[in-house]
């Protein structure tokens, strides 16, 4: 449980970073190539035993962290351009909602992983209080013939925690997790970069301190939401008895949304409309539903 704890913490804290470069006037961009670098260093660091690129090649989930590696890249830009398009309470909404791939997901790759009655309630008040919690009023410059974007964003976060799900449960132990965490990091790393060059405006921004300090930050970060994810899938207690996938994820989603919440309203002071209020109480009933 602790591992779930501190990927809630880890994935929590990239929203606290984001929110902050927002305010600070910081681009995100050059936040993000630098935070790929951090997070793959970090992987190899902490990876025991040597690391050889004979070694890498031979596993079997290289191809698995090479697409998420990629995706991570585009699914950035598309929640950038999902958010100046369609709004951002819409893209926020999508990117919360996209929980259900891995929670189905997970149910149709392990068969120990069963739906219940009790599950079932429990997926349905975390949809509907993560729709409620995240909600915000519709904004008024929304172009409705650009929702397709969100849709995609939406299905592209789904697979994405499916396809780690996927790379968890076949090839990814405990003693290969940050090495799978550092050579996905990687690949973001080299897509970023490859990016960067259709941005050369933004290369002076390298050479500012904040944002340094904010790409290790989110570097740090970053890598512990893989990093414990994977540890929490994988884990199971001397006994042999784990916690279902399908719950660690409706948990893990229910926790940022709650904690991002509380931090939105300690630290940026945010303001909650009631509707917010009832999606928290949905939210909370259905984590104690997990629970049982």
């Amino acid at each position: 449980m602790y591992f779930l704890v501190l990927c809630i913490i880890c994935s929590t804290g990239i929203f606290v970073v984001f929110k902050s470069i927002e305010k600070s006037g910081i681009p995100s961009f050059p936040v993000i190539v630098i935070n790929y670098f951090i997070a793959t260093l970090l992987g190899f660091l902490i990876n025991p035993g040597q690391v050889n690129a004979g070694r890498i090649m031979e596993t079997g989930w290289l191809p698995l962290s090479i697409l998420i590696g990629i995706l991570f890249i585009i699914m950035f830009f598309l929640i950038a351009f999902s958010t100046r398009k369609a709004g951002i309470s819409v893209t926020t909404v999508a990117s919360k909602m996209s929980v259900i791939f891995p929670i189905i997901f997970s149910m149709r790759i392990d068969p120990s992983d069963r739906l219940t009655l009790i599950k079932a309630v429990a997926i349905v008040l975390t949809l509907g209080g993560v729709a409620l919690t995240v909600y915000r009023t519709r904004e008024k410059n929304l172009d409705l013939s650009v929702i397709y974007i969100p849709l995609i964003l939406f299905v592209g976060m789904g697979v994405v925690d499916s396809l780690v799900k996927y790379a968890q449960h076949h090839f990814v132990n405990d003693s290969e997790t940050a090495l799978f965490s550092a050579v996905l990091f990687l690949i973001a790393l080299l897509s970023g970069v490859i990016l960067m060059a259709f941005f050369p405006k933004l290369y002076g921004n390298f050479l500012r301190l904040p944002v340094w300090g904010w790409g290790m930050i989110l570097g740090f970060v970053n890598f512990g939401s893989i990093f414990f994810l994977v540890h929490a899938l994988n884990f199971s207690s001397p006994e042999g008895k784990g916690m279902d996938s399908s719950i660690i994820f409706g948990i893990n989603n229910i926790g940022i949304v709650g904690l991002s919440v509380l931090l939105g309203l300690l630290i940026f002071r945010d303001r909650l409309k009631p509707l917010n209020w009832v999606g928290i109480a949905l939210s909370i009933l259905a984590l104690l539903l997990f629970t049982l």
